[in-house]
């Protein structure tokens, strides 16, 4: 797979290249299953802060695309840049993606056997090595941002779907990750549940986070994102502005998606 020598260390020793460079960057990134292509030549650059919306049918790729980005998949051909840091299999660079990327997932993921606070404090330290009493501070700013401050001590499953995926938000923040992924976020949600999830990703989109975002919450992306991109059969046929994606797009495909999918 193509990828450079450059290995977080010397990307870290350099504030200043780590400060300027596009939060991600991916060229001419290609994915198979097999003999199925599942990304065709990908390109696509996220300035820092920027909030991108990605949707499509389903099996268009788009998942697979937020998930080659902190390696969950792995890409067979192109580069990815994260941060300033190329992903290659060098462990190390794969450790240190994945240390400033927080991911999201449709399923919350969460320990069952663990309260929500020591869901929130295993990771910062595990992996941070922070003390029990910083990182439960942390954890709970971070529950009182999504505001389930009073469900620290419950357990998963004493939660609702909803308040189950803002733990795994808060979950994610606790590591202080300069990029946000989220995967279908609210997909598994019942639909009252959808608009309490959607409302922290906007206060967090308010922040400045850097966020990529696979959704059909058409009323979100008009919302937040900054661009939006359509993806199908594996390639990104649209990636515009929003205002532009809804009321001029720019390909038959992406008029017959907004067709089907804001008269649903």
């Amino acid at each position: 797979m193509a990828g450079s020598k450059a290995s977080p260390t010397a990307t870290s020793q350099n504030p200043a290249r780590r400060s300027t460079a596009p939060a991600v960057v991916m060229k001419g990134v290609n994915k198979w299953y097999g003999r199925f292509h599942v990304l065709k030549n990908i390109d696509l650059t996220v300035a820092r802060g920027e909030k991108i919306v990605i949707c499509g049918p389903s099996g268009s790729g788009k998942s697979t695309l937020i998930r080659c980005i902190n390696r969950l998949e792995e890409h067979q051909s192109g580069q990815i840049t994260v941060d300033g840091v190329e992903l290659t299999n060098d462990v190390r660079n794969i450790e240190a993606i994945r240390s400033e990327t927080g991911m999201v997932f449709q399923q919350f993921n969460l320990f069952p056997h663990l309260t929500v606070l020591d869901n929130l404090c295993l990771a910062p330290m595990w992996v941070r090595k922070l003390p029990r009493a910083e990182a439960e501070k942390i954890a709970l700013q971070y529950l009182e941002r999504v505001r389930i401050p009073d469900q620290a001590n419950k357990y998963p499953g004493q939660l609702s779907g909803g308040q189950q995926q803002r733990v795994a938000i808060a979950r994610a923040l606790c590591m202080s990750p300069r990029i946000m992924l989220f995967d279908e976020p609210t997909s598994a949600l019942d639909p009252e549940m959808i608009k309490e999830v959607l409302e922290v990703m906007i206060e967090l989109a308010r922040t400045g986070m850097t966020m990529l975002c696979v959704t059909h919450e058409m009323g979100f992306a008009r919302q937040v994102a900054d661009r939006i991109v359509f993806m199908d059969k594996g390639e990104i046929v649209d990636d515009a502005p929003p205002e532009e994606f809804f009321n001029n797009p720019r390909s038959d495909r992406t008029r017959q998606f907004l067709a089907q999918i804001l008269n649903h």
